[in-house]
């Protein structure tokens, strides 16, 4: 599998860069404000497509957050020709821990069109039945 790079700079036509967001989409501080400048995040929207960019809200409750990472893996199916790489979501101002986010990217790591942060699809990996 390949993985979300540690810092992405740029994109190429077909990438998406994931980021956690706030409802309200004040994308000011880390990955948000790097989906801004450069990705094309826009101010006040803080869920789905923006640019080069999707937003993820993180700092409700654990279920909206779960709900919107299943609404992003649906766009992701939807949209297979787009490479989407995921960061470290909710696992900065929002508080959670990988262990705790992780699992809920399990649907979206199965796509071959989704990249994760290495430490999230090694908690998935671990974390999947053994057959």
């Amino acid at each position: 599998m390949n993985y979300t790079p540690d810092n992405i700079t740029s994109l190429g036509p077909d990438e998406m860069f994931v980021f956690g967001s706030n409802a309200q989409g004040m994308h000011n501080g880390g990955a948000a404000r790097t989906a801004r400048r450069l990705f094309g995040a826009e101010m006040g929207v803080g869920e789905g497509p923006q640019g080069q960019s999707y937003a993820i809200p993180t700092m409700g409750t654990f279920d909206e957050l779960r709900q919107a990472v299943e609404r992003f893996t649906d766009l992701a199916r939807e949209w297979d020709q787009t490479t989407f790489y995921v960061t470290k979501i909710g696992c900065g101002i929002a508080g959670y821990t990988p262990e705790q986010i992780a699992p809920l990217f399990a649907d979206a790591y199965k796509l071959y069109n989704v990249r994760l942060p290495r430490e999230f699809a090694e908690i998935i990996e671990r974390e999947a039945p053994k057959s």
